[in-house]
């Protein structure tokens, strides 16, 4: 429970709201994770949130985190400088397994909204950089709101070049944009995935969960082989606190990382308190 001092060794402003912080432990060994779990970090007298992990776990190097500016500590954390201080206490929370998502022939869809896209980063290139050449291709939906708020877009040119089949759509094109606009479920008919053997992988708004997943279904996809990542009201990150209970779940226990099916899929729909 006590936070590891960890010092930013570089930051990158990847929009208006969002960076990523790159971190080293102050002393001692680097903390290890696998993708999907999240960390909690403190901004030294303002307070402390989770952030997933954005590493990708073949990178060598610090430790990344990909902050959104939404509330004070968050706002703290993007405002900081490079070598200053923050604590890190983790990893928490359940991975998305990408290992076990496909089938040896089995595609694997990942869908990502905004900075959704995050948490993801590191499955994203597990999977594009497995030696298996017969798990199934890998597809990668990506939105934003605007063309301005995409993120990671070296990393979805780097995957698209190692053979993923990359899509990017926003809700609303700007001057100049030439790509896509429209949600990420318009982009479903014009990728040639495999529903009966795909996997996916969502992560992003609630309410883009919920209909990636429902839309994913109709296609024919086992809502088994749906992963989902719930990130509400994750405060302490061992469940002990019990702010961030779903239902039956302690989701910084039993989350965030979870299949669609059963019980998921009715608690998507529930309003958040």
């Amino acid at each position: 429970m006590t936070p590891i001092p960890h010092r930013i060794v570089s930051r990158r402003a990847e929009t208006g709201d969002v960076t990523t912080l790159s971190l080293v432990p102050a002393s001692g060994r680097p903390l290890g994770f696998v993708p999907g779990q999240f960390n909690m970090l403190t901004a030294y007298g303002v307070g402390e949130v989770a952030i997933s992990v954005s590493s990708s776990p073949r990178e060598v190097g610090p430790l990344q985190h990909t902050v959104r500016d939404v509330g004070p500590v968050t706002r703290a954390l993007c405002r900081a400088s490079t070598g200053d201080v923050i604590g890190v206490r983790g990893p928490f929370g359940t991975p998305w397994a990408v290992d076990a998502a496909p089938t040896s022939t089995g595609d694997t869809v990942v869908v990502a909204g905004g900075i959704g896209i995050a948490p993801l980063r590191g499955a994203i290139d597990d999977l594009v950089h497995r030696p298996d050449t017969d798990g199934g291709r890998v597809f990668i939906v990506a939105g934003a709101r605007q063309p301005e708020q995409i993120i990671f877009a070296g990393d979805l040119e780097a995957w698209e070049r190692a053979g993923a089949v990359v899509a990017v759509t926003v809700d609303l094109g700007s001057p100049g944009w030439l790509g896509h606009v429209g949600l990420v479920t318009s982009v479903f008919d014009a990728i040639a995935f495999e529903p009966a053997e795909s996997s996916a992988l969502v992560c992003g708004p609630e309410i883009m969960m919920r209909l990636t997943a429902r839309a994913l279904v109709g296609r024919g996809v086992d809502p088994e082989r749906i992963r989902v990542a719930l990130e509400r009201n994750m405060q302490c990150g061992v469940g002990w606190c019990g702010h961030c209970q779903l239902g039956p779940f302690l989701l910084c226990r039993d989350g965030p990382v979870l299949p669609y099916a059963g019980a998921v899929s009715h608690l998507l729909s529930e309003r958040e308190r």
